[in-house]
C-alpha cells in the first residue's frame, strides 16, 4: 500500500491538447496562472474523461511545488474501509499482526500536491477528517492519537454536482466550503468539438507508438462523422475511437461503423443505454434505468445475454465494460438505500 508507494513522473501533453482553443477552456488556462501558487484547495469539475487529472498535473507543474511530489488517489477505486488508511496512514496497533505503521498518501505528498479524484465517493466519516485537516492542518493516522501536520496543496475533482449533493445530505457542507474555495469547470468534448483534430493527432501519435503502427489519418469525411457524435465519454472515448481506427487501418470503415451507430440512435435505440464506439456502457445510464436495484440494473444491461448493440456484457465481463468499476456501483446502490447522517 502506501509503504511501497512510488511516484512516477508523467510527461504532460502540450497546452493545446490539455486546454484546446475554446474560450471557456482558455479562461481556465488563464485562471491557473493566478492560482497556481496559491495554497488554497482547488475543485475541478467536469464529466468523466474531460481531463481533470491533466489540469491538476498542469497546475502542479506551474506552481512553486513543482519539484515536490504530485500524488494521486482515486476515492472510487479504493474500498471505503481501506481509503482512510490509504490516505492518512496507520499505526501498527490498528492492524492485528502489523509490525510497523505506514505513512499515508498525505505524508508522501509532503511539500507537494495531493490530487483526490472523484471526491464525491469519499465516505462521510473520512469527509469529516479532511474537513478538520483543512481547518487546522492536523490529522492523525488510523489507530493513533499523535497530531501530525503536513504542508500539502489539495486538488479535488468530481463528476457530481456537489452543491446538490450537499443539499441532499450526501456530502458534508463544511468540506465542500473548504475544497470549493477555487473552482474550475471543464468543458465536455461535445462543447469543444473544434479541438477534435489536435486531440486526434495527439492520441494517434501516442497510440501508434504504443501499438507499433502508423498513426491514423483524420479525413474530412471522418471528421464530419466525429462532429456528429455525442461524445458521452469525452477525451477517453475519443482515445478509444482513435485506437479503433489504428486497429481497422481503414478510416472509411471507421466512418461507416460510426454512421451505423448514429443511425441506430436516430431510429429510436435508447441513447442512454447504447454502448459507445469502445463498447462501454455508461454507468449513469444504468443507475438511472435501474432505480438503484441490482435486478433492474441486470435487465438494463442484459446481464446474461449481451446489450442491444451486440456487445456481450454477461457474467464476469460486464463490470469491466462499464465506465465505472463495479465497486463504485455497489457504493452508489448502498448510498441510495442508506443515506449518511446529516
Amino acid at each position: 500500500m502506501a509503504g511501497s508507494f512510488r511516484i512516477k513522473p508523467v510527461e504532460l501533453p502540450s497546452e493545446a491538447v490539455i486546454f484546446g482553443g475554446s474560450a471557456a477552456m482558455q479562461a481556465v488556462r488563464t485562471r491557473l496562472d493566478s492560482i497556481a501558487n496559491n495554497r488554497a484547495p482547488v475543485l475541478i469539475q467536469g464529466e468523466g474523461g474531460t481531463g481533470k487529472e491533466l489540469v491538476a498535473r498542469f497546475m502542479h507543474s506551474r506552481s512553486n511545488r513543482c519539484d515536490a511530489p504530485f500524488v494521486k488517489a482515486s476515492c472510487a477505486s479504493v474500498a471505503p474501509g481501506l481509503l482512510e488508511r490509504y490516505l492518512l496512514g496507520y499505526e501498527k496497533s490498528s492492524i492485528p499482526g502489523a509490525k510497523v505503521g505506514r505513512r499515508g498518501l498525505l505524508e508522501i505528498a509532503q511539500g507537494g500536491t495531493l490530487f483526490l479524484a472523484e471526491i464525491e465517493e469519499m465516505d462521510w466519516v473520512l469527509q469529516s477528517k479532511f474537513a478538520r485537516l483543512l481547518q487546522d492542518g492536523n490529522f492523525s493516522r488510523v489507530g493513533g492519537s499523535e497530531k501530525r501536520r503536513v504542508d500539502v496543496r489539495l486538488i479535488c475533482s468530481t463528476e457530481a454536482e456537489l452543491l446538490a449533493a450537499v443539499s441532499a445530505g450526501g456530502f458534508r457542507q463544511d468540506l465542500f466550503c473548504y475544497i470549493a474555495s477555487e473552482c474550475l469547470q471543464l468543458l465536455a468534448l461535445r462543447e469543444r468539438k473544434e479541438d477534435i483534430p489536435v486531440l486526434w493527432d495527439f492520441f494517434g501519435q501516442k497510440l501508434a507508438k504504443k501499438f507499433g503502427k502508423n498513426a491514423p489519418r483524420l479525413t474530412p469525411q471522418l471528421l464530419r462523422v466525429l462532429n456528429e457524435w455525442s461524445w458521452r465519454g469525452n477525451l477517453r472515448e475519443l482515445e478509444n475511437v482513435v485506437a479503433r481506427a489504428i486497429i481497422l487501418s481503414d478510416e472509411s470503415a471507421l466512418s461507416a461503423e460510426l454512421r451505423r451507430q448514429i443511425a441506430r440512435k436516430k431510429s429510436g435505440t435508447p441513447e442512454e443505454l447504447q454502448a459507445d464506439p469502445g463498447g462501454n456502457m455508461p454507468c449513469q445510464a444504468v443507475l438511472a434505468a435501474s432505480d438503484g436495484t441490482i435486478a433492474r440494473a441486470s435487465q438494463a444491461i442484459n446481464w446474461n445475454s449481451g446489450n442491444s448493440s451486440g456487445h456481450s456484457v454477461g457474467g464476469a465481463e460486464w463490470p469491466h465494460r462499464m465506465r465505472r468499476n463495479s465497486g463504485t456501483l455497489r457504493r452508489r446502490w448502498h448510498r441510495r438505500s442508506h443515506p449518511p447522517p446529516r
